[in-house]
């Protein structure tokens, strides 16, 4: 199995917490998105997945493109332990937390986005950095409010076993500390995040501990 991606990729980052909760073996090929125009838009990698984005996932002859996609295939092909819950109300609220990290947030902080907005939209540092702390601010608050109180809010997103929902969102929120975000006013989700930081998977997915940290 290869992985390629790269450190700082958020959704390559759920990647690699999923393979390590799931015990799997898996070879780290960097993807360098930003040296040379960034390698994501180079020939070869285009043609392994079409979108020049990352992670894609090489499972013998299976080439998979797009992080949810990826981890869904994880859970069917190898189902333990087990990141959805058994109960279907379980596996929505799961998915519900996880998509508002993958669909809402994400998106719109993507390093594609912020170099429009530098490059086409005259957007300088600060206005870039405004935009981004704004559209988390605005996503965590609202992932803050689904698990504050939330009956079947536990130890983790989901009760008291790693699920989707936490491998989304521990990646999520290591790029907003990166930016500087005031994650004060979330202490649910900044809870949740020591949590599984303390577990081996997600210590041995942090981008500083990756073969192309910088």
């Amino acid at each position: 199995m290869k992985l390629y991606g790269y450190f700082r990729s958020s959704a390559a980052y759920r990647v690699r917490i999923a393979l390590n909760l799931k015990g799997l073996s898996y070879e780290s090929i960097s993807v360098h998105l930003q040296k040379g125009g960034g390698q994501q838009h180079a020939a070869d990698y285009l043609k392994l997945n079409p979108t020049g984005l990352i992670p894609t996932l090489v499972d013998g002859q299976l080439n998979i493109a797009q992080s949810m996609a990826i981890l869904e295939y994880l859970e069917e092909v190898y189902p333990e332990p087990a990141l959805l819950p058994s109960d279907a109300a379980g596996r929505a609220r799961v998915r519900s937390i996880a998509q508002a990290i993958a669909c809402d947030i994400h998106p719109l902080n993507n390093l594609r986005v912020l170099q429009y907005l530098k490059h086409e939209l005259n957007a300088d540092e600060a206005a870039r950095d405004a935009w981004y702390r704004h559209w988390i601010d605005r996503g965590l608050s609202a992932v803050e409010a689904m698990l504050a109180g939330h009956p079947s809010t536990g130890k983790f997103c989901h009760g008291d076993r790693v699920s989707l929902a936490d491998v989304l969102m521990v990646p999520q929120v290591a790029n907003a500390r990166r930016f500087d975000c005031d994650l004060s006013k979330m202490p649910t989700i900044t809870r949740i995040v020591e949590e599984c930081n303390a577990l081996d998977a997600f210590a041995r997915a942090l981008p500083e501990r990756q073969p192309d940290a910088e």
